[in-house]
């Protein structure tokens, strides 16, 4: 049974003071449910928190956030699916840059894991977090609402091999082979794409929201985790590494199809622009506070990291 969607009884907020704020709770709640450093095997421990805290965007935790705000739902209940995403979203980009991926060495400005610890540590620090991430669906939905298990599904799916590891999958096999526009996007929209919907769906479920809202917000999700990844490899061909926090040129250097080599860099320019017009229209047609995913849609392709 689903509720409707009610107008919001708040005003509408500047986003960029609740941009912010939403991001230094989503630090405090990732570091409430990450073990201590202290903590035996310390080792591993210490590369989870080296990889979870100090660092990131934090854009699924504020999609969840702002979702939330659409619906009148107010952050605490989202706390433990904002944590778990970050915690999903954290291990991929562990596993990403190991020696059998990426075989990247910066990751946020700083050594990635496997090279501030070692490769074993890190691969098992992925492996952790990922565990970590349902453990706490597990232990902090509300045992009385009817659709937590939805939301579980719902991130479980989107990280498996019908979403981010299926696409990360495509990506390898792509690697020096050409490929279509159409192929292209098929593999981000698992890869990038996926987790970041479930980012904006998973509140709108928790809710019971009616199907008229979840088909907008998983839309507007849709364009904005494509918009990221395209907006993601027109700054790995002209962002400056220093500001990104990672090397740029990444992709070139392996061979992997991107969008700006796929289509050109004014046609993906121009590819993110129509995502994220396409993004605001879904929220155009929604009840209640859409502003801060508004600002979202805005940044993802105007960010300089």
């Amino acid at each position: 049974m689903t509720t409707p969607l009610l107008r919001p009884s708040i005003p509408v907020t500047d986003p960029a003071a609740l941009i912010p704020a939403w991001q230094g709770r989503i630090e405090s709640v990732l570091d409430k449910y990450l073990p201590l450093a202290t903590c035996e095997p310390a080792l591993l421990h210490g590369a989870m928190r080296y990889a979870s805290l100090g660092g990131g965007k934090r854009i699924r935790p504020v999609l969840v956030y702002a979702a939330g705000r659409v619906l009148e739902t107010p952050a605490r209940p989202l706390d433990a699916i904002a944590a778990s995403i970050e915690f999903i979203h954290a291990y991929s980009l562990i596993h990403d840059d190991l020696p059998a991926m990426d075989d990247d060495e910066l990751r946020r400005g700083r050594p990635t894991c496997h090279k501030a610890y070692d490769e074993a540590t890190a691969i098992l620090a992925g492996d952790a977090l990922q565990a970590l991430a349902f453990e706490v669906l597990a232990g902090e939905l509300p045992p009385n609402n009817p659709h937590g298990m939805a939301v579980i599904h719902k991130i479980a799916s989107a990280c498996g091999s019908v979403g981010m590891a299926g696409g990360q999958a495509l990506d390898l096999s792509a690697v020096g082979q050409p490929i279509s526009e159409a192929t292209l996007i098929k593999m981000h929209r698992l890869k990038t794409g996926a987790l970041i919907k479930a980012a904006v769906l998973t509140p709108a479920i928790l809710r019971g929201a009616d199907p008229e809202t979840i088909n907008h917000l998983g839309s507007y999700g849709d364009c904005i985790g494509l918009a990221f990844q395209v907006h993601d490899d027109i700054l790995d061909e002209t962002g400056n590494s220093d500001v990104i926090g990672k090397n740029t040129q990444a992709d070139r250097a392996l061979n992997k199809p991107t969008f700006p080599s796929v289509l050109g860099m004014e046609e993906s320019i121009r590819k993110a622009s129509e995502l994220r017009d396409e993004a605001l229209f879904h929220l155009q047609a929604m009840q209640g506070d859409t502003s801060c995913l508004a600002w979202v849609a805005e940044y993802v392709i105007s960010r300089d990291r």
